[in-house]
């Protein structure tokens, strides 16, 4: 038995509009789930390609899965809308399971993970497990959605192309306009969580009206119909490989955007909202050309030549709109950047992305005719979303590592060529035939062909040593002169031998206040310079986490004279991993954990300057122990500065700041928190100097010239109007991207020069050395140091643009400190051969 298609119980005129609304609504709701999820999974598995892709594949799946269970049941239902209803129901109940399963797996997480005894296998095993338990009774739901509605909607036998591919475009035009909002806006204004509910409360509303219309409907009647004809293999063959190439194809270009753009959340968001706009709009192509009346295999045959050929000439339409890869955005704010983010984004993927789209809500004409409409839409999403699962994989983990993106985006252009060989038949004409041979020339074109196109972009004077296309990013290393340095995705550098100095004092610094630094932990490796100092203070551990493993590698094979026997070290223990991940999985202790520097407005960065992962950091001290949370200063505002070092004093009653350098512009700070508050002494400042320089200088004259580092203690309450920085509401995340457009504008200042000097004045004052607890144990002329420090920074600054000031800055600078500490030494300066003073090496 078969529904009957071409009933006159169609969907009453009035209902249209509200019916189609509720289906756009029911996409914005899943893309804003999907944005939701992947952040959630990486933090609970980290900010990973791996963790990504997991995601990813687990939601697809359950959207194939669900596209193919409630096909089959569709045509067997006498009320499709009220199932609807019930499952957009269903949707909103079961996600809200994350909020249970997500913290006892985080709570669990150590447990578990000690149980799969650290096994590759088995720990992505365990990640798809709970990823699974998360994402797929939702995912499942959702991908009955279109099956069910198309069973409810499409009730005459010629409409499946025409309406489904409506359907189609609604509900991806709802779910571009879901990935801007929970791109853009809605974790500002409501949180994660708020956001998260917010869609749990769209299905709810989608649900609910569908229910109450379900009412009103008069039941599809069944008939004796036999069944119709099969759907012939080539289509689902398309199905699959249209799935496959277009996921391809939008990992790819998301890769391409992450060489030329601030790849905050913001630029993400836009470049998903492109995409799936581009792919709505294909879907309404697909609507229109329905209405020709040329035959179906030619306009399809017409769609993967015009996908292929726009495929292929990607490549050098993104070079040259880009200007060969140059950084986009000019001098422009925040909303000027963003415009033109999207301009470019418009004109490199929405013509392309519009006729990809097209494909597939197109397939539908060819089956029109072949079944009823809910187990036709339930298989093609199976069959498709299949196909996208293998596609974002191999995209991810195959074609950039192996071929690159610019020629693996000329595969793809072959693969949508070779597809026109799938319709041929034995009784083509001779114009078949020779558009069939065209697209196989074209696909073997593509094939055995290069783009010639650069995928990374050099500054004068630099050369390339090495570079790779992994499944995390670009990586490059470079030098300059005699400096070499790594740079990830075209314009963030990590650190590099011009900086060997404040590289290593990074590490250097901190460790002068512990007593004995056995076990030391670091957070990101970089050039490896900075783990490597760690080795100075001869510990009997040191293990570093590296969310990129290609950066593990360059720092290994370039960086090899700079980093102290690092690689080679017994006692060192480097995991390609994320650092926050890291910490969670294992309950090892550490008496310091050391945080890199990290661009505050790339996007997942914000993770490590919240509550929750201070916390998790603080449970992994040992008693003394010390978390540093290194600051680029001049990256951040004192706005974003602020609000970090207010998070951080809700986690550690102790909170201490040194500065990593003299310098007369920009500087980086050193946040050093401890769950035991003590006074700092000086003879731990002068012994560790002394075992990590080998030195032999007396202990007050090495003491002296460590406290011109320290900077102030936030006991004061300095940073306590400061809102605080969580998972749940990412104010760094979301306003460090902002401040950065601003700077670049010239409406805003980073903490460099004169803001910098004003935040170190601002420290002294509010707590000044004399009252502070921390210096309780030195003299009254060490204590005078830290505002020497102060002091010679800022005439630093002013000696630097010949500001007449400085000469009595000066004056002021030798009045505080002693003689022997006239000299701006570290003791990463010493440890360099010829006693290379702080400051005197710049990146």
């Amino acid at each position: 038995m078969t529904l009957v298609l071409d009933q006159p119980a169609a969907p009453r005129r009035f209902e249209m509009p509200l019916l189609c609304a509720l289906f756009t609504l029911s996409g914005a709701a899943a893309l804003i789930y999907q944005v939701m999820w992947v952040r959630e999974l990486g933090l609970l598995f980290g900010s990973t390609a791996q963790a990504a892709a997991l995601t990813i594949a687990i939601f697809f799946a359950g959207i194939a899965l669900g596209g193919w269970l409630f096909g089959r049941l569709a045509a067997r239902l006498a009320r499709p809308l009220r199932a609807f209803g019930w499952v957009e129901v269903g949707v909103a109940a079961t996600a809200l399971g994350h909020f249970l399963v997500s913290p006892a797996y985080f709570a669990l997480y150590p447990t578990l993970y000690a149980l799969v005894g650290g096994v590759p296998v088995l720990e992505i095993g365990l990640k798809a497990l709970v990823a699974a338990t998360i994402l797929l009774p939702s995912a499942i739901l959702m991908g009955g959605t279109l099956p069910l509605m198309g069973q409810h909607v499409i009730r005459a036998r010629d409409s499946l192309g025409r309406m489904g591919s409506a359907l189609y475009a609604l509900n991806t035009a709802g779910g571009a306009t879901g990935a801007l909002a929970a791109g853009f806006f809605l974790p500002v204004w409501l949180g994660f969580s708020g956001a998260y509910l917010l869609a749990v409360g769209f299905d709810l509303l989608v649900g609910a009206s569908a229910l109450l219309l379900a009412r009103r409907a008069l039941p599809i009647a069944a008939d004796g119909r036999p069944e119709r004809a099969p759907i012939p293999a080539r289509l689902w063959v398309i199905a699959f490989a249209s799935g496959f190439a277009t996921l391809a194809v939008e990992v790819i270009w998301t890769r391409a955007f992450a060489q030329v753009l601030q790849n905050s959340v913001y630029t993400y968001a836009l470049v998903l909202t492109v995409f799936l706009l581009a792919l709505s709009l294909g879907a309404a192509l697909a609507n229109g050309l329905n209405r020709l009346r040329t035959p179906p295999e030619a306009v399809l045959t017409g769609l993967l030549m015009a996908a292929a050929l726009v495929i292929a000439a990607t490549p050098h339409l993104f070079h040259h709109t880009t200007d060969g890869l140059r950084y986009l955005g000019g001098r422009a704010d925040f909303a000027g950047y963003v415009w033109e983010v999207g301009r470019v984004a418009a004109l490199c993927m929405l013509i392309p992305g519009t006729i990809l789209g097209a494909v597939l809500p197109y397939l539908l004409r060819l089956m029109e005719g072949t079944g009823a409409p809910g187990p036709v839409l339930g298989r093609l999403v199976a069959v498709n979303t299949t196909g996208a699962i293998l596609g974002a994989l191999a995209g991810g983990f195959v074609l950039l590592p192996w071929v690159g993106m610019w020629k693996g985006l000329w595969l793809m252009g072959a693969v949508y060529a070779s597809l026109v060989l799938a319709l041929w038949r034995p009784s083509d004409g001779w114009s078949a035939r020779l558009t069939r041979f065209a697209a196989l020339a074209g696909a073997v074109a593509m094939l055995a062909g290069q783009p010639g196109l650069d995928s990374t972009r050099l500054n004068r004077g630099e050369m390339l040593l090495d570079f790779r296309e992994g499944p995390s990013a670009h990586v490059a290393a470079i030098q300059r002169g005699s400096a070499k340095f790594i740079r990830v995705n075209n314009f963030y550098t990590l650190g590099g031998s011009g900086a060997l100095v404040p590289e290593r004092n990074q590490t250097m610094i901190p460790l002068l206040t512990h007593p004995a630094p056995r076990d030391v932990f670091f957070l990101g490796l970089g050039t490896g310079i900075s783990a490597g100092a760690g080795l100075f203070a001869d510990p009997e551990r040191v293990t570093v986490c590296e969310l990129l493993p290609d950066v593990v590698d360059f720092a290994e094979r370039w960086f090899g004279p700079y980093v102290n026997g690092l690689f080679t070290d017994p006692r060192v223990t480097i995991h390609r991993e994320d650092g926050r991940q890291c910490l969670a999985r294992s309950r090892a202790t550490y008496d310091m954990i050391i945080a890199d520097l990290f661009t505050p407005w790339r996007a997942g960065v914000g993770n490590v300057y919240t509550v929750e992962h201070y916390t998790l950091a603080a449970s992994r001290l040992k008693p003394g122990g010390a978390y540093v949370q290194w600051m680029p200063l001049y990256q951040v505002s004192r706005a974003e500065f602020e609000i970090i070092a207010s998070t951080m004093a809700q986690v550690f009653p102790e909170l201490t700041l040194w500065r990593g350098d003299l310098y007369p512009e920009r500087s980086i700070l050193a946040l050093v928190g401890r769950m035991e508050a003590a006074p700092l002494d000086p003879a731990t400042l002068a012994a560790q100097w002394r075992l990590m320089t080998g030195e032999d200088t007396p202990d007050a004259v090495l003491a002296d010239r460590a406290l011109k580092f320290y900077a102030g203690n936030a006991a004061s309450g300095v940073f306590a109007h400061a809102p605080v920085n969580t998972d749940d509401h990412p104010l760094i995340e979301y306003l460090a991207p902002r401040t950065h457009r601003a700077v670049i504008a010239g409406t805003a200042r980073f903490l460099v020069g004169p803001e910098r000097d004003r935040l170190y004045a601002d420290l002294l004052d509010a707590l000044p050395p004399e009252d502070d607890p921390y210096l309780s144990l030195l003299s009254e002329a060490q204590r005078a140091l830290p505002r020497a420090g102060a002091v010679y920074t800022r005439w630093q600054g002013l000696r630097t643009h010949e500001d007449p000031r400085a000469s009595a800055l000066w004056q002021k600078f030798t009045a505080l400190a002693p003689p022997h500490a006239h000299r701006p030494d570290s003791p990463a300066g010493q440890v360099a051969r010829g006693g290379m003073a702080f400051g005197d090496t710049t990146d």
